[in-house]
Protein backbone atom coordinates (compact mmCIF):
# COMPACT_ATOMS: atom_id res chain seq x y z
CA UNK A 1 0.00 0.00 0.00
CA UNK A 2 1.22 3.76 -0.80
CA UNK A 3 2.21 5.62 1.91
CA UNK A 4 1.37 9.98 1.59
CA UNK A 5 4.51 10.61 3.79
CA UNK A 6 7.17 7.99 2.43
CA UNK A 7 8.83 11.14 0.89
CA UNK A 8 9.38 12.84 4.18
CA UNK A 9 11.77 12.24 7.31
CA UNK A 10 11.28 13.61 10.59
CA UNK A 11 13.90 14.28 13.04
CA UNK A 12 11.94 14.33 16.23
CA UNK A 13 14.23 16.10 19.51
CA UNK A 14 10.57 16.27 21.62
CA UNK A 15 10.28 14.56 24.88
CA UNK A 16 7.06 13.56 26.82
CA UNK A 17 3.88 13.57 24.99
CA UNK A 18 2.64 16.54 22.83
CA UNK A 19 5.53 15.93 20.64
CA UNK A 20 6.37 12.15 20.68
CA UNK A 21 2.51 11.68 19.88
CA UNK A 22 2.49 14.37 16.71
CA UNK A 23 5.68 12.75 15.28
CA UNK A 24 3.92 9.45 15.79
CA UNK A 25 0.91 10.51 13.57
CA UNK A 26 3.27 11.21 11.06
CA UNK A 27 4.97 8.31 11.33
CA UNK A 28 1.42 6.57 10.77
CA UNK A 29 1.24 8.07 7.34
CA UNK A 30 4.70 6.76 6.23
CA UNK A 31 7.49 9.31 7.69
CA UNK A 32 11.13 8.00 8.65
CA UNK A 33 10.70 9.53 12.37
CA UNK A 34 14.15 9.41 13.71
CA UNK A 35 13.43 10.17 17.45
CA UNK A 36 16.67 11.75 19.60
CA UNK A 37 16.98 10.36 23.38
CA UNK A 38 19.43 11.37 25.62
CA UNK A 39 22.25 8.97 26.16
CA UNK A 40 21.18 6.57 28.89
CA UNK A 41 18.42 8.06 29.88
CA UNK A 42 15.73 8.60 27.11
CA UNK A 43 12.54 9.93 26.74
CA UNK A 44 11.18 11.06 30.15
CA UNK A 45 8.07 8.65 29.41
CA UNK A 46 10.29 5.24 29.51
CA UNK A 47 10.15 5.97 33.20
CA UNK A 48 6.67 7.24 33.94
CA UNK A 49 5.98 4.14 35.76
CA UNK A 50 4.76 1.66 37.52
CA UNK A 51 3.28 0.06 35.97
CA UNK A 52 5.97 -1.42 33.19
CA UNK A 53 4.21 -3.97 30.67
CA UNK A 54 5.26 -7.21 31.26
CA UNK A 55 7.16 -9.38 28.89
CA UNK A 56 6.36 -13.32 27.71
CA UNK A 57 7.57 -14.56 30.56
CA UNK A 58 5.29 -12.75 32.94
CA UNK A 59 8.19 -10.58 34.19
CA UNK A 60 8.11 -7.36 34.42
CA UNK A 61 10.45 -5.31 31.63
CA UNK A 62 10.82 -1.59 31.87
CA UNK A 63 8.55 -0.70 28.93
CA UNK A 64 6.33 2.01 30.24
CA UNK A 65 2.76 2.50 28.95
CA UNK A 66 3.11 6.35 28.50
CA UNK A 67 6.48 5.55 26.08
CA UNK A 68 4.66 3.04 24.22
CA UNK A 69 1.47 4.90 23.52
CA UNK A 70 3.15 7.78 21.37
CA UNK A 71 6.17 6.39 19.86
CA UNK A 72 5.17 3.46 17.39
CA UNK A 73 6.79 4.00 14.02
CA UNK A 74 10.08 5.95 15.26
CA UNK A 75 13.82 4.86 14.97
CA UNK A 76 15.61 5.81 18.46
CA UNK A 77 18.99 7.53 18.32
CA UNK A 78 20.93 8.19 21.72
CA UNK A 79 22.70 11.34 21.12
CA UNK A 80 23.87 14.03 23.68
CA UNK A 81 23.18 17.35 22.48
CA UNK A 82 24.92 19.00 25.21
CA UNK A 83 27.81 18.32 23.90
CA UNK A 84 29.42 19.73 20.38
CA UNK A 85 29.79 16.61 19.01
CA UNK A 86 26.38 15.62 19.54
CA UNK A 87 25.24 19.13 18.23
CA UNK A 88 27.38 18.45 14.84
CA UNK A 89 25.29 14.69 14.36
CA UNK A 90 22.40 16.62 15.00
CA UNK A 91 23.38 19.55 12.10
CA UNK A 92 24.70 16.72 9.88
CA UNK A 93 21.38 14.52 10.09
CA UNK A 94 18.86 17.60 9.62
CA UNK A 95 20.62 17.95 6.13
CA UNK A 96 18.57 14.80 5.19
CA UNK A 97 15.66 16.00 7.11
CA UNK A 98 12.59 17.57 6.06
CA UNK A 99 10.48 18.62 9.89
CA UNK A 100 12.06 19.18 13.01
CA UNK A 101 10.01 18.92 15.90
CA UNK A 102 11.48 19.71 19.63
CA UNK A 103 9.83 20.35 22.73
CA UNK A 104 12.62 22.03 24.95
CA UNK A 105 12.08 25.44 26.81
CA UNK A 106 12.05 28.65 24.98
CA UNK A 107 15.68 29.31 23.64
CA UNK A 108 17.39 26.37 24.47
CA UNK A 109 17.79 24.79 21.09
CA UNK A 110 19.41 28.20 19.67
CA UNK A 111 22.23 28.06 22.45
CA UNK A 112 22.83 25.00 21.37
CA UNK A 113 23.64 25.78 17.74
CA UNK A 114 20.08 23.56 16.58
CA UNK A 115 17.40 26.39 16.62
CA UNK A 116 15.08 27.38 13.60
CA UNK A 117 17.03 30.39 12.35
CA UNK A 118 20.58 28.08 12.90
CA UNK A 119 19.54 24.73 11.07
CA UNK A 120 17.69 26.51 8.25
CA UNK A 121 21.04 27.81 7.43
CA UNK A 122 21.74 24.13 5.65
CA UNK A 123 18.32 23.29 5.30
CA UNK A 124 16.97 26.16 3.71
CA UNK A 125 13.38 24.35 3.19
CA UNK A 126 13.22 22.93 6.67
CA UNK A 127 9.95 22.66 8.78
CA UNK A 128 10.52 23.48 12.45
CA UNK A 129 7.82 23.06 14.82
CA UNK A 130 8.14 24.41 18.40
CA UNK A 131 5.62 23.02 21.09
CA UNK A 132 5.70 24.22 24.29
CA UNK A 133 3.24 25.37 27.10
CA UNK A 134 2.63 29.13 26.60
CA UNK A 135 4.79 30.08 23.33
CA UNK A 136 7.49 31.40 21.42
CA UNK A 137 6.56 35.11 22.87
CA UNK A 138 4.85 36.60 25.56
CA UNK A 139 5.11 37.43 29.49
CA UNK A 140 5.07 33.36 30.04
CA UNK A 141 7.26 32.24 27.63
CA UNK A 142 10.04 31.14 29.65
CA UNK A 143 7.59 28.89 31.99
CA UNK A 144 7.23 25.15 31.89
CA UNK A 145 3.90 24.30 30.75
CA UNK A 146 2.25 20.69 31.80
CA UNK A 147 -1.03 19.03 31.00
CA UNK A 148 -2.83 19.76 34.53
CA UNK A 149 -1.90 23.75 34.77
CA UNK A 150 -2.90 24.15 30.62
CA UNK A 151 -6.23 22.36 31.74
CA UNK A 152 -6.54 25.25 34.54
CA UNK A 153 -5.25 28.07 32.91
CA UNK A 154 -7.38 27.54 29.98
CA UNK A 155 -10.67 27.32 30.99
CA UNK A 156 -11.37 23.34 30.79
CA UNK A 157 -11.31 22.82 34.36
CA UNK A 158 -13.46 25.89 34.77
CA UNK A 159 -16.48 24.02 33.29
CA UNK A 160 -14.90 20.04 34.10
CA UNK A 161 -17.13 18.50 37.27
CA UNK A 162 -19.95 19.20 39.19
CA UNK A 163 -20.74 22.54 40.86
CA UNK A 164 -18.97 24.21 43.29
CA UNK A 165 -22.22 24.06 45.65
CA UNK A 166 -22.80 20.36 45.40
CA UNK A 167 -21.15 17.22 46.70
CA UNK A 168 -17.70 16.86 44.91
CA UNK A 169 -17.98 20.50 43.27
CA UNK A 170 -14.61 21.81 42.35
CA UNK A 171 -12.22 22.36 39.87
CA UNK A 172 -11.80 18.65 37.79
CA UNK A 173 -9.79 17.72 35.27
CA UNK A 174 -10.27 15.71 32.43
CA UNK A 175 -9.46 11.69 32.80
CA UNK A 176 -6.82 11.71 30.32
CA UNK A 177 -4.16 14.95 29.18
CA UNK A 178 -6.62 16.70 26.63
CA UNK A 179 -4.21 19.86 26.26
CA UNK A 180 -1.04 17.59 25.64
CA UNK A 181 -3.07 15.75 22.63
CA UNK A 182 -4.60 19.20 21.10
CA UNK A 183 -1.28 20.25 21.10
CA UNK A 184 0.17 16.98 19.26
CA UNK A 185 -3.08 17.00 16.98
CA UNK A 186 -2.49 20.75 16.17
CA UNK A 187 1.32 20.11 15.52
CA UNK A 188 0.68 17.43 13.30
CA UNK A 189 -1.72 18.92 11.06
CA UNK A 190 0.01 22.40 10.78
CA UNK A 191 3.08 20.27 9.94
CA UNK A 192 1.26 18.59 6.87
CA UNK A 193 0.10 22.18 6.14
CA UNK A 194 3.32 23.50 6.09
CA UNK A 195 4.36 20.09 3.71
CA UNK A 196 2.33 21.24 1.56
CA UNK A 197 2.98 24.70 1.00
CA UNK A 198 6.74 23.69 0.57
CA UNK A 199 6.14 21.20 -2.00
CA UNK A 200 4.02 24.20 -3.86
CA UNK A 201 6.53 26.83 -3.06
CA UNK A 202 9.57 25.29 -2.08
CA UNK A 203 9.50 27.09 1.17
CA UNK A 204 10.05 25.76 4.50
CA UNK A 205 9.14 27.60 8.09
CA UNK A 206 8.63 27.99 11.33
CA UNK A 207 5.97 26.82 13.70
CA UNK A 208 4.87 28.07 17.05
CA UNK A 209 2.21 25.54 18.99
CA UNK A 210 1.66 26.33 22.29
CA UNK A 211 -0.47 24.45 25.09
CA UNK A 212 -2.57 27.27 25.87
CA UNK A 213 -3.81 28.25 22.82
CA UNK A 214 -4.71 24.57 21.67
CA UNK A 215 -6.14 24.27 25.07
CA UNK A 216 -8.02 27.17 24.19
CA UNK A 217 -9.23 25.96 20.93
CA UNK A 218 -11.20 22.36 22.48
CA UNK A 219 -13.60 25.75 24.01
CA UNK A 220 -15.24 27.16 20.99
CA UNK A 221 -19.10 26.80 22.24
CA UNK A 222 -18.07 28.39 25.51
CA UNK A 223 -15.80 30.91 24.70
CA UNK A 224 -17.95 32.51 21.66
CA UNK A 225 -21.00 32.85 24.68
CA UNK A 226 -18.36 34.70 26.96
CA UNK A 227 -17.02 36.67 23.90
CA UNK A 228 -20.61 37.64 22.23
CA UNK A 229 -22.67 37.23 25.16
CA UNK A 230 -20.64 38.23 28.51
CA UNK A 231 -21.45 35.01 29.97
CA UNK A 232 -19.02 32.63 31.77
CA UNK A 233 -19.61 29.34 31.94
CA UNK A 234 -19.54 27.69 35.09
CA UNK A 235 -19.49 23.48 35.85
CA UNK A 236 -22.79 21.55 35.34
CA UNK A 237 -21.52 18.35 35.74
CA UNK A 238 -22.94 15.43 33.59
CA UNK A 239 -25.82 18.00 31.92
CA UNK A 240 -25.81 19.97 28.65
CA UNK A 241 -25.78 23.44 28.74
CA UNK A 242 -27.34 23.67 25.83
CA UNK A 243 -29.97 20.69 25.43
CA UNK A 244 -32.74 19.13 28.03
CA UNK A 245 -32.49 16.39 28.71
CA UNK A 246 -28.84 15.08 27.77
CA UNK A 247 -26.90 14.05 30.71
CA UNK A 248 -25.62 11.19 32.40
CA UNK A 249 -28.79 8.72 34.31
CA UNK A 250 -28.74 5.77 36.54
CA UNK A 251 -30.14 2.15 35.47
CA UNK A 252 -31.13 -0.74 37.43
CA UNK A 253 -27.36 -2.06 36.59
CA UNK A 254 -25.26 1.06 35.63
CA UNK A 255 -25.08 4.22 33.77
CA UNK A 256 -25.92 6.20 30.82
CA UNK A 257 -26.13 9.01 28.78
CA UNK A 258 -28.92 10.31 26.75
CA UNK A 259 -27.85 13.15 24.53
CA UNK A 260 -31.67 14.33 23.33
CA UNK A 261 -30.86 17.10 20.80
CA UNK A 262 -34.39 17.92 18.68
CA UNK A 263 -38.13 18.22 19.61
CA UNK A 264 -38.67 14.97 17.92
CA UNK A 265 -35.90 12.81 19.80
CA UNK A 266 -37.82 14.07 22.74
CA UNK A 267 -41.07 12.65 21.50
CA UNK A 268 -39.43 9.55 20.52
CA UNK A 269 -37.78 8.86 23.79
CA UNK A 270 -40.73 9.25 25.72
CA UNK A 271 -42.93 6.69 23.44
CA UNK A 272 -39.64 4.35 23.89
CA UNK A 273 -40.11 5.12 28.11
CA UNK A 274 -43.87 3.99 28.12
CA UNK A 275 -44.69 7.89 28.71
CA UNK A 276 -45.91 9.08 25.51
CA UNK A 277 -47.85 11.86 26.53
CA UNK A 278 -45.04 13.54 28.11
CA UNK A 279 -43.30 14.03 24.89
CA UNK A 280 -46.33 16.36 23.22
CA UNK A 281 -46.88 17.53 27.49
CA UNK A 282 -46.93 21.80 26.80
CA UNK A 283 -44.38 22.21 29.58
CA UNK A 284 -41.80 19.95 27.62
CA UNK A 285 -42.81 20.29 23.87
CA UNK A 286 -39.52 22.18 22.73
CA UNK A 287 -36.09 22.88 23.86
CA UNK A 288 -36.37 25.72 25.55
CA UNK A 289 -39.89 24.67 27.74
CA UNK A 290 -37.02 21.81 28.80
CA UNK A 291 -34.58 24.01 29.96
CA UNK A 292 -37.11 26.31 31.84
CA UNK A 293 -38.63 23.35 33.42
CA UNK A 294 -36.17 20.95 33.72
CA UNK A 295 -36.51 20.55 37.96
CA UNK A 296 -39.57 19.01 37.39
CA UNK A 297 -38.67 16.91 34.07
CA UNK A 298 -35.37 15.20 35.40
CA UNK A 299 -36.53 13.56 38.24
CA UNK A 300 -39.58 12.07 36.07
CA UNK A 301 -37.08 10.83 34.21
CA UNK A 302 -34.51 9.16 36.64
CA UNK A 303 -37.23 7.14 38.33
CA UNK A 304 -38.02 5.67 34.90
CA UNK A 305 -34.61 4.76 34.07
CA UNK A 306 -34.17 2.97 37.32
CA UNK A 307 -36.64 0.87 36.44
CA UNK A 308 -34.66 -1.20 33.61
CA UNK A 309 -31.28 -1.97 32.91
CA UNK A 310 -28.75 -0.14 30.66
CA UNK A 311 -28.94 -3.08 28.06
CA UNK A 312 -32.50 -2.86 27.84
CA UNK A 313 -32.75 1.25 27.41
CA UNK A 314 -30.37 1.79 25.09
CA UNK A 315 -32.01 -1.25 22.91
CA UNK A 316 -35.41 0.68 23.27
CA UNK A 317 -34.16 4.06 22.87
CA UNK A 318 -31.44 3.33 20.14
CA UNK A 319 -34.46 1.61 17.74
CA UNK A 320 -36.01 4.71 17.98
CA UNK A 321 -32.80 7.15 16.94
CA UNK A 322 -32.67 8.81 20.15
CA UNK A 323 -29.07 8.83 20.90
CA UNK A 324 -27.78 7.27 24.02
CA UNK A 325 -25.38 4.58 24.95
CA UNK A 326 -23.75 3.22 28.25
CA UNK A 327 -21.26 4.35 30.10
CA UNK A 328 -18.27 1.85 29.46
CA UNK A 329 -14.92 1.46 31.81
CA UNK A 330 -11.92 1.10 29.15
CA UNK A 331 -12.37 -2.97 29.58
CA UNK A 332 -16.13 -2.50 28.38
CA UNK A 333 -14.79 -0.18 25.43
CA UNK A 334 -12.73 -2.97 24.26
CA UNK A 335 -15.85 -5.81 24.63
CA UNK A 336 -18.00 -3.49 22.74
CA UNK A 337 -18.43 -4.86 19.03
CA UNK A 338 -18.63 -1.31 16.88
CA UNK A 339 -15.22 -1.30 18.47
CA UNK A 340 -13.87 -4.91 17.47
CA UNK A 341 -15.10 -4.22 14.01
CA UNK A 342 -13.39 -0.86 13.67
CA UNK A 343 -9.98 -2.25 14.67
CA UNK A 344 -9.00 0.26 17.23
CA UNK A 345 -6.64 -2.31 18.78
CA UNK A 346 -3.77 -3.86 17.13
CA UNK A 347 -0.66 -6.07 17.99
CA UNK A 348 2.99 -5.02 16.58
CA UNK A 349 6.22 -7.45 17.41
CA UNK A 350 8.56 -6.23 20.06
CA UNK A 351 11.88 -7.40 21.27
CA UNK A 352 11.25 -7.26 24.92
CA UNK A 353 7.40 -7.45 25.66
CA UNK A 354 7.04 -10.53 22.27
CA UNK A 355 3.56 -8.75 21.27
CA UNK A 356 2.58 -5.13 22.26
CA UNK A 357 -0.82 -4.29 22.19
CA UNK A 358 -1.22 -0.95 20.90
CA UNK A 359 -4.30 1.78 20.36
CA UNK A 360 -4.61 2.27 16.25
CA UNK A 361 -5.13 5.03 14.63
CA UNK A 362 -8.73 6.18 14.20
CA UNK A 363 -8.40 7.73 10.28
CA UNK A 364 -9.48 5.21 7.57
CA UNK A 365 -8.28 5.98 4.13
CA UNK A 366 -9.75 4.16 1.38
CA UNK A 367 -6.01 4.52 -0.97
CA UNK A 368 -3.50 5.60 1.85
CA UNK A 369 -4.72 3.83 5.88
CA UNK A 370 -2.00 4.59 8.41
CA UNK A 371 0.51 1.81 8.36
CA UNK A 372 2.14 0.12 11.67
CA UNK A 373 5.69 -0.39 10.24
CA UNK A 374 7.75 -0.74 13.33
CA UNK A 375 6.88 -0.79 17.44
CA UNK A 376 8.24 1.35 19.93
CA UNK A 377 11.55 1.58 19.62
CA UNK A 378 13.95 0.00 22.59
CA UNK A 379 16.22 3.07 24.12
CA UNK A 380 19.28 3.88 20.95
CA UNK A 381 17.98 0.87 19.49
CA UNK A 382 18.91 2.79 15.78
CA UNK A 383 21.60 4.83 16.66
CA UNK A 384 24.61 2.94 14.58
CA UNK A 385 22.17 2.35 11.95
CA UNK A 386 21.13 6.15 12.12
CA UNK A 387 24.27 7.81 12.27
CA UNK A 388 26.10 5.43 9.70
CA UNK A 389 23.15 6.38 7.45
CA UNK A 390 22.61 10.09 7.68
CA UNK A 391 26.02 11.27 9.46
CA UNK A 392 28.66 9.11 8.04
CA UNK A 393 29.88 7.80 10.93
CA UNK A 394 32.32 4.69 10.75
CA UNK A 395 32.70 2.11 13.39
CA UNK A 396 35.90 3.83 14.77
CA UNK A 397 34.13 6.95 15.42
CA UNK A 398 31.02 5.23 16.61
CA UNK A 399 33.15 3.35 19.19
CA UNK A 400 34.83 6.85 20.30
CA UNK A 401 31.70 8.74 20.34
CA UNK A 402 30.25 6.25 22.54
CA UNK A 403 33.37 5.95 24.54
CA UNK A 404 32.87 10.19 25.62
CA UNK A 405 28.93 9.25 26.11
CA UNK A 406 28.01 11.19 23.23
CA UNK A 407 25.84 8.74 22.02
Amino acid sequence: MSSPLSHIRVLDLSRQLAGPWSAQMLADYGADVIKVERPKVGDDMRHYGPPFVKGPDGNETRECPFFLAANRGKRSVTIDIGTQEGQALVRSMVVHCDVVIENYRVGTLARYGLGYEDLRKIKPDLIYCSITGFGQDGPYKDRAGYDSVLQAMSGIMSITGEPDDSPGGGAQKTGMPVSDFSAGLNAAVAMLAALMHRERTGEGQYIDIALLDTSMSLLPVEILRYLQLGETPQRIGLKSRNMVPAQAFQAADGQLVLAVGTDDQFRKLMEGMGRPELGVDPKFATNRLRKQNREALIPILEGLFKQQTVAHWVEALTRRAVPCGPVNDVRQVFEDPQVQHRGMKMQMAHPTIGRVTLLGNPAKLSVTPPQYRRPPPLLGEHTSEVLREFAGVDDAKLAELAGKDVI
